[in-house]
This record gives structure tokens, sequence and C-alpha cells, in this order.
């Protein structure tokens, strides 16, 4: 069946004028099932991921039903974030800026004097989260009583995040002929609840997830060492074409060390995470959607109910322990029927989670090699002649010719003239050295090899060690000192330090997981391990030295910092 455009839709005039200034002609699967059924005026019941266009989905019959010359409130959508209440209101606006909308976002975190104050002048649509939309009711400034639409945009999140509740006290107060339209990535018990008790017969649409979230992008992967992720990055951002990228990280902390970095290399690039107000979110945000910077460092959390068109590349720096957080993550490129490329960088102890996630999208992501030195000088190059040959094309540099004939006249050959001009422009490229990346090493020890160096080597002497400390030596300090050597005794393994142990209650599961956690290496490769009193001996491979070490500061057993260093 073919696809049909939107002039197709039967919408009015100014919203086809909005989106053909916005160069929109063809729906997404979600709006081509969802408008015409909002349009008959049909309640709506839509299971869609975040990045389907659930937003035009809704706001289109919304602005196309609205009635201009009464200034009441006649639409109100309910979202479970702050961020994702501007990003709707914004999106609403663009679309129905011809036919000359009047929105407003609500949401707490902003002063009220001003939202009090919009709505005193007359708004037609509200879009809030749940608890400043019951505080503007609750002060008798937000009236329900004229709503015909009301959608509750991403319900699954608001019920999860305990809104349930207020979201009832809301639609409680509207119209009872209201038309209502649900969207949510999943369709729980809660809320098919909520749909029987509010929704008449609505109608229902689901758009299957990887139709929603891979068919439109390019998926890559790269292997690296873990203590080469920062320097494959910036390799990648060499000769990518970017025009905006989302870079996403596990933690706060090391979002803003991974953004800072980035900006000392050259790359302009801010942070979006936990640790900032929501005024200095706005004011983040607001920037990236003005190109004023090309990178955004995020977390998960601070990413909830993102929504930014035209986000050229998702790279994963650290991939997500989740499937679905993936899914949510690479959505936020290819909006909209555009392209979009998601590139993660992968360790070898990660390679079973890259597995799950090709499992679960049923995509098979494509493996690529980190660009080399040559590479990228080569690619630097070729970008300096093609400026050259642009320029030379446009002939717009009088007064530089004009410099030119000074430095000839004074006897300078003309093409050390401009050998020295190319020079000066490639000067900022020292700002932006090419960091080494080491070869990955993707021969893990197997299972049964990590049996044969912890018990048939071992065999006579494992019930002695167990008593006397080695994998939970219980002997006295001194003791277990004398036992434990600084070096190992095996060939290709390496000896190191952890600042805790038995006074802490350390078990050699701990040491196991921790090290495995932190430092992204298989916890089968590591070997053998010597608990004494106050610090651990434990063997790790060769090859994973550097890894451990480099996230040496990290190391966490029972919430409490723990030292890693070489015996």
């Amino acid at each position: 069946m073919q696809q049909p455009t939107f002039q197709e839709l039967n919408l009015i005039e100014p919203i086809h004028r909005a989106l053909r200034a916005q160069k929109y002609s063809v729906p997404t699967p979600i709006q081509s099932q969802a408008i015409p059924i909002l349009l008959a005026g049909h309640d709506l019941m839509a299971s869609a991921q975040t990045g389907s266009g659930k937003t035009a989905a809704f706001a289109l019959p919304m602005l196309h039903n609205l009635q201009p010359e009464q200034k009441s409130v006649q639409c109100l959508v309910l979202t479970p974030t702050r961020e994702l209440a501007i990003q709707v209101s914004k999106a609403i606006h663009d679309y129905g800026r011809f036919n000359e909308a009047q929105v407003l976002a609500v949401y707490g975190g902003q002063a009220y004097n001003r939202q009090i104050s919009r709505l005193n002048r007359g708004v037609q649509i509200v879009v809030g989260t749940p608890g400043r939309l019951l505080d503007l009711m609750r002060q008798n400034v937000l009236n329900l009583s004229s709503v015909h639409t009301v959608v509750l945009d991403e319900a699954d999140e608001m019920l999860s995040m305990g809104f349930v509740e207020d979201i009832e006290a809301i639609l409680s107060t509207t119209p009872a002929e209201r038309q209502t339209a649900l969207f949510s990535a999943t369709l729980p018990p809660p809320i098919r609840r909520l749909a029987d008790r509010y929704m008449r017969d609505p109608q229902a649409v689901t758009i299957q997830r990887e139709q929603v979230t891979v068919a439109a992008l390019e998926q890559r992967y790269y292997l690296v060492n873990e203590s080469d992720r920062l320097a494959a990055l910036t390799r990648l951002f060499e000769i990518e074409p970017i025009t905006t990228a989302l870079v996403f990280a596990r933690t706060r902390a090391s979002s803003t060390e991974l953004a800072n970095e980035l900006a000392r290399r050259g790359f302009l690039a801010e942070v979006l995470n936990g640790d900032l107000t929501q005024e200095a979110r706005e004011r983040v945000l607001n920037r990236f959607r003005q190109n004023q910077f090309q990178v955004l460092v995020a977390t998960d959390v601070a990413a909830r109910g993102l929504d930014i068109d035209d986000i050229s590349h998702v790279f994963n720096y650290e991939l997500p322990e989740e499937v679905e957080v993936y899914v949510h993550r690479v959505g936020r490129t290819g909006r909209a029927g555009k392209t979009g490329i998601a590139i993660s960088l992968v360790t070898p102890a990660e390679q079973w989670r890259l597995r799950r996630i090709e499992g679960f999208t049923h995509q098979k992501l494509t493996r690529h090699s980190i660009p080399t030195e040559e590479d990228i000088l080569k690619f630097r190059e070729d970008g300096l002649l093609e400026k050259m040959r642009v320029w030379l094309g446009r002939a717009r540099y009088r007064r530089e010719r004009e410099l030119v004939g000074t430095l000839v006249d004074e006897g300078f050959d003309p093409l050390e003239v401009a050998s020295a001009a190319l020079k000066i422009a490639r000067g900022d490229e020292k700002t932006r050295p090419i960091a080494p990346v080491s070869e990955v090493v993707e021969n893990r020890p197997r299972r049964s090899d990590r049996y044969e160096r912890h018990d048939r080597s071992d065999h006579m002497h494992r019930d002695s060690r167990r008593e006397h400390g080695e994998r939970g030596m219980r002997g006295t300090g001194q003791r277990a000192s004398s036992r434990g050597s600084t070096t190992s005794h095996e060939a290709g393994m390496v000896r190191l330090s952890l600042s805790k142990g038995r006074e802490h209650g350390v078990s050699p599961n701990e040491v196991v997981s921790t090290i495995a956690y932190y430092s992204g290496i298989p916890g089968s490769s590591i070997g053998k391990i010597h608990i004494l009193d106050r610090q651990t001996l434990v063997d790790v491979p060769q090859d994973y030295v550097g890894q451990v070490l480099a996230k040496t500061g990290n190391f966490r057993i029972r919430k409490q910092p723990v030292e890693v260093n070489l015996a």
C-alpha cells in the first residue's frame, strides 16, 4: 500500500504551509494512521516510540480543529517532563505558525508570574506537566471547561513517575465530550485501565518498534579498548559529516569529563546532565538548537523527553546496560523520514551486549575500523584543498591579492608565499592532535582456560590455599604477606594491588565483579586472587592491564572507593 502524502490528509492550508516550510511531505507511519482517526473525531490509543513523529500526529489534527476566534484553552497536552513540555509546545507553535495558534508550556521550575500572565491574556493550547497544571488549576488561573482535545503524551512515563492520580484529577475537570488521545511506548495494564475509564471507544494504532527506531538509520560499531574510547571518538569526529551530534555517556561524572575533554581538543561541546539547574538546562538546549555548538554530551536521564530535529549523529560513547535504552538513544536521529547515523564504541568485553542489541532490534550493526592517522591527515588536506578551490573559483580575495603582491615586491617567491599562507591556515590543527589508539585484542581466555589456571594446576593445594588466604585467606597479616608475592607466576599475567582487603570484608567474588564491571574486561580472564589484611593482590592478563589501570579512581566495592595499582 502506497504511503499517503500530507496533502492527501485534508488538513487546512495554513498547516500545509508550515509543513512545506519545514520540508515535510510524507508522513511517518504513526502520522499516516493517527491523523485520519483524530480528524474523524475518534479517541485514540497509540503505541509508538520516541522519534516516531508522534508530536505531529496529535498536533496537526489539534491545530486543524482549533477555533481561532476563541481565546480560552481549547487543547491540553500532558507530558511527564519539563523538557518534553517545552519541546512539544515549540513543535505545536511551529506547525501552527500560519494560523497564529497561541501555545503555552507550563512546568515546575519556572516562575508562576509569567505563566499566569500568559494565561490571563488568552491561550488556546496548553502543554504542561501534571504537577504544575494542578497548581495553576488550584489558583483558578487555568480553566479547562472549554477544552475539546486532551493528549496524554508518553503516558507510560507519567504513570511510572507516579502521576496517575494527578492525571485523573485533571481529566475529571475537562468536558465529558472531549476527544482524548493517548500516546505511549508501551501499553501495560494501568494504561489500559486509564483508557477504559476516561476514553470513549478508542481506536488503537500500534507502530512496531523496529519500524520506528532503525528503519532510517545507518548503525555501525567500532571495536576499541576501554582506554581508547576518547581517542577513537575524536578520530571519528574528524571525518564524520556531523551537523549536530548527541553523545551518550553512562554517568553524570563521565559526561562532564567527556564534554570538557572534547572542548579542550577543539570540538564545540557542552553537557546535559542532572547537575544542571532547570534554567541552565534550558540555556544549553536553546544554544544547541541554535547551532551555537555542535556536540551535546548527555546522560540517559537528562535526555529523557529530548526531542530535537536534525541530529545527524548519535554516538554511544558507552553502550547502555539495557537494550531498550539503546533503542531510545538511537531513535533521536533519523527522524521524520530523514536519514541518521548511530555509532557505538564497543570493547571486546561488551560484544555480548552488542549481540543482545542486534537480536532485540532485528538489525545487524556493521563493524568499521577506526580511522588511521594517515586517513585523518589526508582528510584534513583534502578538505583544505577543496576550500582553496572554492575560493579560487569565487575570486573574492582582492585585498589578500594586494598583500601577496606586497610580499612578491619584497622578493618572496609566490609559491613560497602560498605555502606559508596554507601553513598559517592549518594552525588550528595543532589544537587537535591525533591521539594514538592501541590494537584491540579479541582473543579472550576461554572459560575452560580459567578453570585450568584455578583448578588443574593447583588442584592438590586448593584446600590449603583456602585455609591460608588465597581466595579468602584467614591467616595473620604477616603470614599472608609472606605468601602474597607481588609478581605473578603465570605467563602473560600481571599482578595488581587493590587498596581493600580482609579487614574491609572483601570477598573474591567482589574483586572479580568490581574489576570486570568498572574496567570492562571479562571476569573469566581474571586469575589468582590473594586477599590480605589491608590489600588484595589479583592477576590480570597483560593485554588488559592498561584497560584496568585507566579506570583507577572509578573502582568501588560496596560504594567505597578502591585504588588499583601495579603490585
